[in-house]
């Protein structure tokens, strides 16, 4: 709830208007705002595996579909990505490649 709007409020009626007036760079339900929304996601897992190392860390939606996303989750630490049935094609060939270009 980093930005404070649903999905249902935002994409239908306002979305278009913060993207052309600059306000967001990019839809945030598409890919991660990873200066912003990332921080978070980067002091989450370092806080949560100071306190239990081997927490187990993931996310799930649309995020967890969008190849941009799935390489900043792994180079994050996240153990998983979990998204709708027709992305996981998609998924599965960027955390490969998140593998391959940060392994």
């Amino acid at each position: 709830m980093t930005f404070g709007f649903s999905r249902d409020d935002v994409e239908g009626r306002m979305m278009a208007a913060y993207l052309e007036e600059g306000l967001l760079k990019r839809n945030p339900f598409e890919t991660i705002d990873q200066p912003g929304v990332g921080q978070l996601v980067l002091d989450a897992v370092s806080r949560g595996r100071a306190t239990k190392p081997e927490l187990k860390l993931g996310v799930c939606g649309e995020h967890g579909g969008d190849p941009e996303s799935i390489d900043f989750f792994y180079r994050a630490g996240l153990d998983y990505v979990s998204c709708s049935p027709f992305r996981v094609p998609i998924a599965r060939l960027a955390a490969a490649q998140a593998v391959i270009a940060h392994g």
